[in-house]
């Protein structure tokens, strides 16, 4: 289940980044290749100061990674 999933998409969820406490306004969705198909999306909450930093984490090692609204949902990560 996706962190959304969890939420509920309820809004007032916290960034996924390490120690930051702000609140989500996007929502970053990715899956590991290796591991997953793409049907399985995983998703971190991500505020907008942090949101470029973790997609960009998630894609450096390899990770298709599709940024949305927070609330929003993806079905597949290609």
């Amino acid at each position: 289940m996706s962190l959304l999933g969890m939420l509920g998409g309820a809004a007032g969820a916290v960034c996924s980044s390490t120690g930051c406490a702000a609140d989500a306004a996007h929502a970053v969705h990715w899956r590991n290749p290796r591991i997953h198909g793409p049907e399985r999306v995983k998703t971190w909450a991500a505020c907008p100061e942090h949101r470029d930093a973790l997609a960009a984490w998630l894609g450096s090692r390899g990770f298709p990674v599709r940024v949305t609204a927070f609330g929003e949902t993806v079905e597949r990560v290609a």
